[in-house]
C-alpha cells in the first residue's frame, strides 16, 4: 500500500506524519519509537525493535572492522 504522509515543523527540526491507518497497521502510537533504515528505492519505516537495532549496529562495526576482506569477497 503506498500513500502521502505530511511534512511539518517541529521547533528547529522537520517531522513526518503519519497517516491513522498507517500508525494503526504498525501499532505505533504517539511517544514510540520508529526504526528508518535507508535502502536503495528510497526509505524503510518499521516499529523500532531493539534487539533488531542491537544486531545491525553489530553488522554494520563487522562491515567497517572488515571492509577489505568484504571488498576482496565481493571481486
Amino acid at each position: 500500500m503506498a500513500t502521502t504522509a505530511k511534512v511539518i515543523s517541529i521547533g528547529n527540526s522537520i517531522g513526518i506524519v503519519l497517516p491513522k491507518e498507517i500508525a494503526a497497521r504498525l501499532h505505533v502510537e504517539k511517544g514510540d519509537t520508529v526504526y528508518l533504515s535507508e535502502n536503495p528505492d528510497g526509505v524503510h519505516l518499521s516499529v523500532y525493535d531493539e534487539a533488531l537495532a542491537r544486531k545491525l549496529d553489530a553488522m554494520e562495526q563487522v562491515m567497517r572492522e572488515n571492509r577489505d576482506v568484504l571488498r576482496r569477497l565481493a571481486e
